[in-house]
């Protein structure tokens, strides 16, 4: 599903746990990996525990590669090495999970907490 507004590169989510879901929760986590992959992405970085489990599994069930990570250090560490000019990387995720910190480590910022 690659559009003209690509870049060339790979399409790569970076997705944390949604908190607060209650008893959908995991059906939700394994709907968004699986959309994940509806919308072209090429590669998944699921970001947590349990949850981030059924991200991967929904992108697994689309065709899409994925790793589970247990934190944004993790995270950051693989795109570091996994990264390639013109790729294009999404970040998502609660707001507790701070996944901005890994943005921050990728372009070299100060990485801040909640409350920073």
């Amino acid at each position: 599903m690659k559009d003209d507004t690509t870049t060339g590169g790979r399409r790569i989510a970076v997705l944390g746990e949604m908190l607060e879901l209650g008893d959908e929760a995991a059906r939700a986590h394994w709907d968004v990996g699986r959309m994940a992959g509806e919308y072209g992405v090429d590669f998944v970085i699921a970001v947590g525990g349990d949850m981030a489990k059924q991200l991967a599994l929904g992108a697994a069930d689309a065709g899409v590669e994925s790793a589970i990570v247990k934190d944004n250090e993790t995270a950051t560490a693989l795109l570091e090495k996994f990264l390639r000019p013109d790729d294009v990387v999404l970040i998502k995720g609660s707001r507790g999970g701070m996944r901005w910190q890994i943005a921050q480590a990728l372009t070299g910022q100060e990485i801040t907490g909640i409350l920073s």
